[in-house]
C-alpha cells in the first residue's frame, strides 16, 4: 500500500505544510471574527449618527420650528418626518423622491427603534433610526437613514481579510521553512557523514551540534554506535587473523606429517598418529568456533528455568578431573536460560581450573540479592591485573606453548564470557596473590516470565 503523498515529502516540507495548515485554521476564525466586529462597529456608529440626526429633527418638531426641506446633518442626508397614514410632512432634498424610509411605526411605549431598511433603488439598504415625536396618537415619526458604507455592502472587507489571511499564511510558511531548514541542518550533516562511511573508514564521526538538545543527543548516540561498530569490526578483523593463524598451525602440521610419511614409509604409522592428533586439535578449534557462532545467532534452543545448584553439583560430581573440586552450594538457586550453554560455560571454567591448579579447586554457588553467583577458584599462579580482561578474548593465552601442550584452544574463557553475557550476566577474573577466582553473576529467575522477557541467544 502506497503512502499518502504528504508522507513522501521531506520533514522540512511536512513541517512547513503543518505550520501553514495550523496558521489557516487559526487565522480563518480570527478573520471571521474581525469581519463581524467591523460590521458591528460600523452599524453601531451609523445608528448613533442617525439617532443624533433624528433627535435633532424631533426637537424642532416639539419646538414648532420644523421646516422643509429639512437641512442635511453631515453624512446623514436621508431624513423624513412622516405623519400617521404614511404622509411625508417634511424631508431633506436627498430623500424627497423616496418613499417612506421604513414601514416600521414606533409605539408610544417604544418611541425609538433602530433597523436596516432597503427603500433605495436597486434594493439599496440603509441604517435607519425611527423616533416618535411624542406619545399622542397623531404624533409624527422622524426617520433618519444613512447608506450602508461601501466596505460593508460590497466584498471589499471580505477580500481584504482574505488577502491578509493568505499573506500571513505565506509568511508563516516561509518562516517555518527557514526555521526547519536551520533546525534540520545537523540532521543533513549527519546523513551525509553516514553516507560516506565504509568499512575502510569507520574512524569518521558525525558532527555534534552545540548544546544538549535532541539533535545533539542523536549525534552523540550515532557516534557511540560508530565507536561500537568500529570496535566490533576491529575485533572481527583480529579474530579472523587469529583464527586463520590457529587453524593454519594444525593444518600445516597435518600436511608436514603426511608429506614425511610419503617420503619415509617406515615412519608412516607415526606420521598418521601425529596427523590424527593435529586433526583432533583442528576439530576442537572448529567446534569451539561453531559453538561461539551459535551463541551469537542461533535460536534453536529455547530458554527455560535452570536449577543452577543441580547443574553445578552434577557436573562437579560426574566430570573426570585431576583434582576433585570442593563444592559449596546454596539450595534451589535458579536462573533462566539455555541449560546446555550454561553447562558448557561451567565445563570450560572447571577444565581451566583443573589445568592450572597447583593442588586444589573450589566451586561455590550462592544467592546474593537478585543474583546467582558462581565462583570457580584454583590455587594456581595469580593473573596479573593487566591480563584479567584480556584472557577473555578469543585465542588469548598467557602461556601459548604450555596451553597448546595441554590441549587448550584459546577459546574456553571467550566461550564463558559469550554465554554469560548472552544470559544477561557478567564474568570476571580475580586474583588476591594466592590463586585465581572466576566469578559469574546471573539474574535469578522470577516466575512467571514470558519468553520474550528472558535472555535468549544474542
Amino acid at each position: 500500500m502506497s503512502l499518502p503523498w504528504w508522507r513522501t515529502r521531506s520533514i522540512r516540507g511536512r513541517l512547513t505544510l503543518g505550520a501553514m495548515v495550523i496558521a489557516v485554521l487559526v487565522l480563518i476564525p480570527i478573520a471571521i471574527a474581525a469581519d463581524l466586529a467591523v460590521r458591528y462597529y460600523i452599524s453601531q456608529l451609523a445608528w448613533d449618527e442617525t439617532t443624533t440626526a433624528a433627535s435633532g429633527v424631533v426637537s424642532k418638531i416639539q419646538s414648532g420650528h420644523l421646516t422643509t426641506p429639512i437641512p442635511a446633518n453631515g453624512p446623514i442626508n436621508l431624513i423624513q418626518a412622516v405623519a400617521p397614514g404614511g404622509r411625508i410632512v417634511a424631508t431633506t432634498n436627498a430623500a424627497r423622491d423616496l418613499p417612506a424610509l421604513s414601514p416600521v411605526w414606533p409605539s408610544p411605549q417604544n418611541r425609538i427603534q433602530m433597523l436596516v431598511s432597503c427603500p433605495l433603488p436597486g434594493d439599496g439598504c440603509i441604517y435607519v433610526t425611527a423616533i416618535r415625536a411624542d406619545v399622542t396618537p397623531g404624533s409624527l415619526v422622524v426617520y433618519a437613514g444613512r447608506e450602508t458604507p461601501l466596505m460593508v455592502r460590497s466584498r471589499v472587507l471580505a477580500a481584504a481579510l482574505t488577502a491578509q489571511v493568505l499573506l500571513l499564511t505565506a509568511f508563516i510558511g516561509w518562516v517555518a521553512w527557514k526555521i526547519a531548514g536551520r533546525v534540520l541542518r545537523p540532521v543533513d550533516d549527519i546523513r551525509q557523514e553516514l553516507a560516506e562511511l565504509t568499512e575502510r573508514n569507520l574512524n569518521r564521526r558525525v558532527p555534534v551540534p552545540a548544546g544538549s538538545d535532541e539533535l545533539a543527543r542523536l549525534a552523540m548516540t550515532a557516534n557511540r554506535a560508530l565507536d561500537r561498530l568500529e570496535d566490533a569490526m576491529e575485533r572481527q578483523r583480529q579474530f579472523a587473523a587469529d583464527a586463520s593463524h590457529e587453524l593454519r598451525t594444525p593444518i600445516a602440521g597435518i600436511r608436514a606429517q603426511l608429506e614425511s610419511g610419503l617420503l619415509h614409509h617406515e615412519d608412516m604409522p607415526d606420521a598418521i598418529r601425529a596427523a590424527l592428533r593435529d586433526t583432533a586439535r583442528l576439530e576442537l578449534i572448529v567446534n569451539d568456533l561453531l559453538f561461539l557462532a551459535r551463541i551469537g545467532s542461533s535460536r534453536a534452543e529455547a530458554p527455560e528455568e535452570v536449577d543452577l545448584t543441580n547443574l553445578v553439583t552434577t557436573h562437579v560430581a560426574n566430570r573426570p578431573a585431576r583434582l576433585l573440586p570442593k563444592l559449596t552450594a546454596d539450595q534451589d538457586v535458579r536462573v533462566y536460560g539455555v541449560e546446555s550453554q550454561l553447562a558448557r560455560a561451567l565445563t570450560e571454567l572447571l577444565v581451566n581450573a583443573d589445568r592450572h591448579a597447583a593442588g586444589s579447586v573450589s566451586v561455590e554457588v550462592r544467592r546474593r540479592g537478585g543474583e546467582a553467583v558462581v565462583v570457580v577458584a584454583n590455587d594456581g599462579e595469580p593473573i596479573a591485573a593487566a591480563d584479567r580482561e584480556r584472557i577473555f578474548e578469543r585465542f588469548t593465552r598467557l602461556d601459548s606453548a604450555r596451553s597448546r601442550d595441554r590441549g587448550g584452544t584459546g577459546l574456553g574463557l571467550a566461550i564463558v564470557r559469550e554465554v554469560v553475557e548472552a544470559h544477561g550476566g557478567t564474568v570476571a577474573a580475580e586474583s588476591d596473590g594466592q590463586g585465581v577466582r572466576f566469578v559469574i553473576r546471573l539474574p535469578l529467575a522470577r516466575l512467571p516470565l514470558a519468553a520474550a522477557e528472558l535472555p535468549q541467544d544474542r
